[in-house]
């Protein structure tokens, strides 16, 4: 029974897919330890994501109930919820799951981050929404361990929720070294399952699908990043995670005008842990690149570029703007460079090659968007190919330029946008980069 407890509370879970024996849960379901509701409501509504639309929510004859059933096409890769589905919640009073805790971390904030961390654990205790704009390599999250780490003392059960996979994966391994004794969970598309209770959830904003009512404490990293700041299913789900009257937290070096009105209290850093200024991106034409990959070949200046860094043995990350184009381009790098690697989000692989760069088995890698944020290697450099294509907005590229210069012993770097043409974006981008160093 504990253990259906620690899986359970907080959680809005689908019967097929509970870890534990299906005798346990219909034994807990006569006792009333947990109670059941239907997928889909008779008014058309996803219990789990919330969505009623009618392109969403679809008639199909069922076969298991043998009649004609709803389902909800928006989360369905997250397992099918129809009209005679059951959905697991706890259904008693939670019993004392919490744990103790211990703070190993063992750096100084900077004055600017002790104020801003003690602004967020006043909005915390005071139930007050919070914005911290920081750039990039401000130090956010170190900055968020003493108002955690308060909230975890308190017997809060905290959330730090990211739009993408690779910002979950690159903040797991930070926070259990933070808090080594508390129970956390990490959750994400595949990730491996995770029994007990945690008292300290990192999780996709996506995951957060499958939590109702569960969180004393939300914070939502990576607040401006896409698929959060355009799918209002997921701030559907931020509220339905978190407990009536919790605060969340956003965090953003590139929040929207929206936010920033929405939320009263804002604790602003524009100055980088280290106290270095943020490497300023160059403007280099890289005319009639995609003329020079359909022939088979890397335009010289991106290869001059590519050279320089293997030969001062810097690692590197050169974006590009569609999945197309790298997988057009990685065939005709390799034929030059073997040891080059490509990923994207579309790449099952990812995971892995991240890593093999941060750890310096690969000097670089061609990536889409997906590591704009989220991912911190000392001394990286930074390329984008083709800067004018629309899916480099300014916020984007402030990004992807915020991945350089972000350690101690490596403040300086390389950003450059190679580009068929200057944009208003690329302009943006570099005098609001500017405007952080104390420039106009």
């Amino acid at each position: 029974m504990k253990q259906l407890e620690e899986f359970l509370t907080g959680r809005i879970w689908h019967r097929d897919f509970m870890p534990v024996p299906k005798e346990q849960v219909e034994q807990a379901i006569l006792d009333g330890s947990i109670s059941t509701r239907f997928g889909i409501t008779d008014e058309k509504q996803c219990i789990r994501c919330l969505e009623q639309s009618t392109g969403k929510i679809v008639s199909f004859y069922c076969d298991a109930c043998k009649q004609i059933c709803h389902y909800c096409r928006h989360c369905i890769k997250m397992g099918r919820i129809s009209s005679c589905t059951e959905l697991l919640t706890w259904a008693l009073p939670s019993t004392n799951l919490l744990q103790s805790h211990s703070f190993s971390w063992i750096g100084n904030l900077t004055p600017l981050q002790q104020r801003a961390s003690h602004e967020i654990q006043q909005s915390i205790l005071q139930k007050n929404d919070h914005l911290l704009y920081a750039v990039c390599g401000a130090g956010k999250t170190e900055l968020l361990f003493p108002p955690i780490f308060e909230a975890l003392k308190m017997g809060l059960r905290v959330c730090l929720a990211a739009p993408r996979t690779d910002v979950v994966l690159e903040l797991t391994p930070r926070l259990r070294e933070a808090f080594p004794t508390t129970t956390i969970h990490s959750l994400y598309g595949d990730a491996p399952a995770e029994l007990g209770f945690a008292q300290l959830v990192i999780a996709t904003t996506h995951q957060l699908y499958r939590f109702e009512n569960a969180f004393d404490v939300m914070i939502v990293d990576e607040a401006d990043a896409f698929p959060y700041s355009y799918e209002k299913s997921l701030k559907r789900a931020v509220v339905k995670a978190k407990k009536k009257d919790t605060p969340i937290v956003y965090v953003s070096a590139t929040p929207s005008n929206q936010l920033v009105k929405q939320v009263t209290n804002v604790s602003q850093i524009f100055k980088r842990f280290h106290g270095h200024s943020l490497p300023v991106p160059k403007f280099a034409p890289l005319w009639r690149y995609n003329q020079a990959f359909a022939k088979g070949q890397i335009p010289k200046k991106l290869s001059v570029w590519v050279d320089e860094k293997l030969a001062k043995e810097e690692p590197f990350l050169l974006f590009f703007p569609t999945i197309d184009l790298i997988e057009q381009a990685i065939v005709i790098f390799q034929k030059k460079y073997p040891t080059l690697e490509a990923v994207h989000s579309q790449d099952a692989d990812r995971k892995e090659k991240v890593m093999k760069l941060r750890h310096g088995e690969i000097p670089g890698l061609l990536t889409s968007t997906i590591l704009e944020r989220g991912i911190t290697i000392p001394n990286l450099q930074v390329a984008v190919v083709g800067t004018e294509q629309a899916i480099y907005d300014a916020a984007a590229l402030i990004q992807i330029s915020g991945r350089v210069g972000r350690s101690s012993d490596y403040p300086t770097g390389e950003i450059i946008f190679f580009h068929d043409g200057i944009t208003r974006q690329m302009d943006k981008a570099k005098k609001k980069i500017i405007s952080y160093n104390g420039g106009v």
